[in-house]
């Protein structure tokens, strides 16, 4: 990514609204996990941080290629934070009950077949891989370019590409489905003219607004047939 947008996420994922409903999915996907767990590609180490509070059952691991937020996850988290590409993770085959990855494959210097080989290979077996990926190529837009992403999902798509690595029981699924218009808005009529990243300090009444209607979503019995992210479990066989 962009310098800038580690500065952006750093001041941002404790407590922006899409941040908070995104750790709280990734927790909800870790609830039957128990033992050691990887962030491959955690950022600034906001997630870990929380796992350390939510659940300290569990022992963290991270993974970040830049060096400047592998050392920053590394204070914030106090997880054990390696540096390094998730093209060639550099860990031991089956170390992990979890892996958790959170908007990593979209990213231009990923390989997601190669990553994607490399989670299942650092599984144990019925080891739970947690994907979070943005969805919809025609969602593409200027915080793309910032954070360098280059490809976007779909639920239908995410499944294939799971399971043509081998992975099993596999479930994919929308969220940020309420405030999908606003995206598109956002992006597609906003952002062209003002184009800056997505990450950015929200008003204090906007951000409990947005952040309701994310748990007001978690709370439906079903899915939607859409949303701004796509979020996929699988296990390794």
């Amino acid at each position: 990514m962009e310098p800038a947008e580690y500065t952006l996420m750093d001041a941002a994922e404790g407590r922006m609204w899409w941040y908070r409903a995104l750790h709280r999915r990734l927790l909800d996907a870790l609830a039957p996990v128990r033992g050691c767990i990887l962030d491959a590609g955690c950022g600034m180490g906001g997630f870990l941080a929380l796992v350390k509070d939510q659940r300290p059952d569990l022992t963290r691991f991270g993974l970040e290629w830049d060096p400047t937020a592998a050392l920053r996850a590394r204070s914030k988290s106090e997880a054990l934070v390696a540096r390094g590409s998730v093209n060639t993770l550099p860990f031991a085959a089956g170390a992990f009950d979890a892996v958790v990855s959170a908007d990593v494959l979209c990213h231009a210097a990923v390989d997601p077949w190669a990553t994607l080989n490399e989670l299942r290979r650092v599984l144990k077996p019925n080891g739970r891989l947690v994907l979070n990926l943005p969805s919809y190529r025609w969602l593409m837009s200027a915080h793309d370019r910032h954070v360098h992403n280059v490809r976007r999902f779909t639920a239908r798509g995410a499944a294939a590409l799971l399971r043509d690595v081998g992975f099993a029981r596999i479930r994919t699924a929308y969220w940020n489905s309420l405030l999908l218009p606003l995206m598109i808005a956002q992006r597609k009529l906003l952002a062209p003219r003002n184009p800056v990243s997505d990450v950015a300090p929200f008003s204090p009444w906007l951000d409990a607004t947005f952040h309701a209607a994310t748990k007001i979503e978690r709370r439906l019995p079903v899915p939607l047939p859409f949303g701004g992210s796509v979020l996929a479990i699988a296990e390794r066989p």
